[in-house]
């Protein structure tokens, strides 16, 4: 998972995946409580809003681990923000790197 390549000096793999797997948890519980926001772009990313400790994990690894075994309040939480964008999260366009630095104010292509 491409979250795992951010160590910090002296970290093993196995505390990063720890790491990742906490932050995700709390952004997970933010969305279903509505501390936090999931915002999607006319062009299909997706960016997370709110204060969580993100911990260096990109809003498109967040996205993908939300997707797979987020609970169904975050995963509706995603949907109402597609909802008000008129757009589905375009997972490959998401894959290929399309980031927001700003809560999804501006966007930013893969390229």
């Amino acid at each position: 998972m491409p979250c795992n390549r951010k160590l910090r000096v002296g970290q093993t793999i196995t505390e990063r995946k720890k790491e990742i797997k906490d932050a995700v948890a709390e952004l997970d519980k933010k969305l279903a409580n509505g501390q936090a926001k999931a915002v999607v772009g006319k062009n299909g990313a997706i960016a997370f809003t709110g204060n969580w400790n993100r911990q260096d994990v990109a809003d498109a690894c967040a996205f993908r681990m939300i997707q797979s075994n987020g609970s169904a309040q975050a995963k509706l939480a995603i949907m109402r923000a597609e909802q008000m964008a008129g757009v589905k999260v375009n997972r490959q366009l998401v894959g290929q790197g399309a980031h927001s630095h700003d809560g999804g104010k501006t966007w930013h292509d893969h390229k």
